[in-house]
């Protein structure tokens, strides 16, 4: 059973992020005091007494369409190209939800604005209710019960930055949503998790869009576009997936401040969440070194790798291409040999079946268990084909391994001293093993700790 869909929606600057970070219990939406920051749906898991509901986020619906009377001060910079993508978005989580709460700021009274978000909610058969936001001091308690005048819904005053009257909104919100299912009926969150990273500007959107066949997240060729980590449920032959589009990552010393920062915040969050990270290389650019630093952080924190080459059709290419440019990803990429090479086109579609074909496969190799008489069958014959070197007189025993864990696969070994393995041969045993059980796109850990010597191995 999916969970109620509770929808903010509002003029831009009006404190729509604040408040989705007050009702969803933390600060997954991007805060700042320049207009027009939240651009795409952001969703995130509510409670209130009891009852289970999704809160949306959205762009501010930006009213001013003749572009000679935009107000150009009430966006922030670079905003203006978004104005129709950003009222599509918020229009779409409006089509999507159960509850719809306008947000406006009780601070500024009604604007022009306003009464025309509350126009376009009038013409809804869905609950609305009105968010009077920044009722932060006594003086501002009046100003709240202007807003009935708007026609929309009952109105409830809140402060977002302060949680005044998040309860009172909480309560109007939950008794829409009395087919709402009980806390205990929590949906299965063991399903697979994609997180898309990369840099700005390398496809991450166009390729989300392109899995899910339809415009999800805003595209645009400028860098930079997507802010938010953005979550999407669907199906793929019977199995349940989500996928996480993330803001660009840049290196940090070009970070900006302010907005782009906590974006990026935003999207490590999202690699931390994922099980398997799609790492999109620009075809035309090659492996740069930004590329390997999201992949090192992927792999600092265990998450299966992809990589994809997009924007496969821009490159020209000849009988040899596909191998030499493969042996370039794996030389700039060697830290991670067994991550999955694929060429794509998010935008013209090319090999984009083999993606989510590849992320199951993937998934479940995070979760092989190997026997343990297997295991050290093989850690046996690589001893013996290659024995391990010490420290002075000190040799290195290995007694045998186990596999203790999953999600990655996790091996430990019992030693005569931890201290004795070197890296190097740690990065043997790991290929060796891998030579038997590929565990393709998936990290493995390896974990020494000191035995007696109970050996079955080594």
């Amino acid at each position: 059973m999916r969970k109620p869909l509770v929808a903010l929606v509002g003029r831009p600057n009006v404190g729509k992020s604040t408040l989705f970070n007050r009702l969803v219990g933390e600060r997954r939406a991007v805060i700042s005091d320049v207009p027009g920051t939240t651009r795409d749906r952001l969703q995130g898991d509510s409670d209130w007494n009891g009852v289970q509901f999704t809160v949306i986020d959205t762009g501010g619906i930006e009213v001013y369409q003749p572009k000679g009377e935009r107000n150009t001060s009430a966006l922030a910079e670079g905003s203006l190209d978004f104005v129709p993508q950003i009222r599509a978005q918020a229009m779409i989580a409006i089509e999507e939800a159960d509850v719809i709460i306008m947000v406006t700021d009780v601070q500024q009274g009604i604007t022009a604005a306003d009464e025309d978000i509350a126009a376009v909610l009038r013409k809804t058969d869905k609950p609305v209710l009105i968010a009077a936001n920044k009722m932060d001091t006594p003086e501002h308690y009046d100003g709240v019960l202007e807003f009935y005048a708007l026609g929309a819904g009952d109105v409830v005053g809140v402060s977002a930055i302060h949680g005044r009257g998040s309860g009172d909104l909480l309560d109007a919100v939950v008794s829409y949503l009395d087919d709402a299912p009980p806390l205990d009926a929590e949906e299965d969150d063991d399903n697979l998790k994609i997180a898309i990273a990369g840099r700005p500007n390398v496809g991450k959107s166009s390729l989300l869009n392109r899995l899910l066949g339809h415009d999800r997240a805003i595209v645009s060729d400028v860098a930079g576009t997507t802010r938010d980590a953005l979550d999407t449920q669907l199906t793929w032959y019977g199995n349940p997936l989500t996928l996480i589009d993330t803001a660009g990552i840049r290196r940090r010393g070009r970070i900006e401040r302010g907005i782009e920062k906590y974006s990026v915040l935003r999207a490590l969050k999202a690699i931390q969440r994922a099980d398997v990270v799609l790492l999109l290389i620009d075809a035309s650019e090659g492996v740069t070194a930004q590329d390997t630093h999201i992949a090192g952080m992927a792999l600092e924190r265990f998450k299966s790798i992809i990589v994809l080459v997009n924007k496969w059709d821009l490159v020209d290419k000849d009988a040899y291409t596909i191998n030499e440019y493969t042996d370039s990803v794996r030389d700039a990429l060697g830290f991670i040999p067994w991550a999955p090479v694929l060429f794509i086109s998010a935008l013209t579609g090319q090999r984009i079946h083999k993606v989510l074909e590849t992320a199951f496969a993937v998934w479940e190799e995070r979760f092989r268990r190997i026997p343990t008489s297997e295991l050290n069958r093989v850690i046996r014959n690589a001893i013996a084909y290659h024995p391990p070197t010490g420290m002075g007189t000190r040799k290195l025993k290995i007694y045998y391994a186990t596999q203790v864990r999953v999600a990655p696969p996790t091996f430990l070994f019992h030693v005569n001293d931890p201290r004795l393995v070197h890296f190097s041969y740690e990065r043997y045993l790991e290929n060796s093993l891998r030579e038997a059980y590929p565990m393709a796109g998936t990290p493995i850990r390896f974990s020494f700790r000191k035995s007696g010597g109970n050996s079955s191995s080594g």
